[in-house]
């Protein structure tokens, strides 16, 4: 009898196990959305590992798959989405491209500012303006394209598409569109990015100075800290994100105005910006598909930098034979990098070997990525490295099947003493040299690098850096050395 009353308790304890079980199930897949976000690596690879744990486990998340058993990206978006929203702070991750996407569509935000007019006066060479027309132009004839004017608010162009082509005056022919005396740059990013949706590309068209509704009597240190604490603010809130700074020249002839100073006439070169923004998956196929192709490599661009989150994985191969290679060492085939039966040069000891590697898909300039002090090589006896882009002069038949589809050469050089080794080469995350060069604390004269020069270029775009800046490296790969 005893027995028989201890039954129901017995039975609510393996109902309270078994939702227990239950829930850490749901809960593996909580903690690692979580994780993802956290972490800020929000990237396709992270998306699909998150997939992974779903389709593994079909019993318990069946509600997150379809009726063939695969995830349901719409659900999948939704169950995200509520996670992310009740993190503190509360984050956004818009994975919805990842179900797929084919086409991209082209938002144009063209900032009207009173310091941007003089970029497009009837006697200077109008690059500005080419500029936006060449980018509108590189989107194919079938892409939907909306024009914005951006000041102290959004306001939709108010004309057609070919109209806007074919303006010689646009800043005439938009006087009277919103407060032109000053730009609020967090309504414009945050209204950009809230407005984003699957496949769409948005431009950001600006001199990139911070101008702030009254700033009367407000210190320029106290300004830089607001606009790169404002930049961070703004991008941290949506993951996923992918930007592009391109930095370009155009001729200036007009009043400058001055954070702190006197108004003053200069006609001469100023630099100024595309701030290309889209979801990750969206920015790599603008970067790869053939019909977008002079989007991100438009001749004009004089600097450039894409704003990654979390390190990517990079292709790479192994060149058995090579000009540069010293010594004798074999190459094993398999996921990681190894090379047995290693043996130094006869005459110096040392072992010389050389890697192709693909880094197209990091979106970096050639400038970064062949500057060997952006990159941190470890090893027990202190291998060096050296990097060439890859050239169609250097493809034989021999070596076609190593250099096709790769991007730079890894030339690494040590000593051979230790019978095992692991070269590890990565290339710093950082942001680059040219934004410090291109930033300046005093804009009240035309004298010094005036010409070449934004005032707090380096703050706003720090702020960027610092919300997507995901891990400390862009990639990593190590190489481990048997003799």
């Amino acid at each position: 009898m005893r027995e028989i009353r201890r039954l129901p308790a017995l039975l609510l304890c393996c109902v309270l196990l078994a939702g227990l079980f239950s829930c850490g199930g749901r809960g593996s897949l909580d903690k690692a959305v979580r994780k993802v976000l956290v972490s800020g690596d929000t990237t396709r690879a992270a998306y699909d590992s998150l997939c992974s744990i779903v389709t593994a486990n079909p019993g318990k998340f069946g509600d997150l798959l379809t009726a063939e058993g695969k995830v349901d990206h719409k659900k999948m978006y939704d169950y995200i989405e509520g996670i992310a929203s009740s993190l503190r702070p509360p984050m956004h991750w818009d994975t919805r491209p990842y179900g797929g996407v084919e086409d991209l569509s082209l938002t144009v935000y063209f900032e009207r500012s009173g310091s941007m007019v003089p970029y497009d006066q009837r006697g200077g060479g109008g690059q500005l303006k080419k500029a936006v027309n060449d980018l509108i132009n590189h989107f194919p004839a079938t892409s939907k394209v909306d024009i914005n004017i951006v000041n102290d608010g959004i306001y939709p162009y108010q004309h057609s598409v070919d109209e806007f082509l074919q303006d010689r005056d646009i800043y005439q022919s938009t006087a009277g569109i919103g407060d032109a005396s000053y730009t609020d740059f967090q309504l414009i990013f945050n209204k950009i990015l809230e407005a984003q949706r699957p496949g769409n590309v948005s431009v950001l068209v600006s001199d990139l100075i911070y101008s702030p509704k009254d700033t009367h009597g407000v210190s320029l240190d106290k300004i830089f800290n607001e606009e790169n604490s404002l930049a961070t603010r703004v991008f941290a809130k949506y993951k996923g994100k992918s930007v592009v700074v391109q930095q370009l020249m155009g001729d200036f002839n007009g009043k400058y105005y001055p954070y702190d100073g006197v108004p003053f006439d200069y006609k001469g070169q100023r630099p100024f910006y595309l701030i290309i923004i889209a979801d990750a998956d969206a920015m790599d196929l603008l970067a790869q598909d053939k019909r977008y192709s002079g989007v991100l490599d438009a001749p004009g661009v004089r600097n450039s930098y894409r704003f990654n989150q979390g390190a990517a994985q990079v292709a790479c191969d192994v060149l058995p034979e090579w000009k540069d290679n010293a010594g004798r060492f074999r190459a094993k085939h398999g996921e990681e990098i190894v090379l047995t039966n290693c043996k130094g040069d006869r005459e110096t000891g040392k072992l010389c070997f050389t890697i192709a590697v693909d880094l197209s898909g990091l979106l970096k300039d050639n400038a970064l990525l062949t500057d060997v002090a952006n990159y941190d090589v470890k090893s027990i006896d202190g291998y060096t490295m050296s990097i060439q882009p890859v050239d169609q002069g250097m493809i034989t038949a021999n070596n076609r099947s190593y250099l096709e589809g790769k991007t730079h050469l890894l030339t690494f050089t040590g000593d051979l003493k230790s019978p095992r080794d692991e070269v590890r080469v990565s290339l710093r995350n950082e942001l680059p040299a040219w934004v410090r060069q291109s930033s300046s604390v005093n804009d009240t004269s035309a004298d010094g690098s005036f010409a070449t020069t934004t005032l707090g270029l380096e703050q706003l775009l720090g702020g960027m850096f610092d919300a997507m800046r995901g891990g400390n490296n862009l990639f990593e790969l190590t190489i481990r050395l048997q003799q």
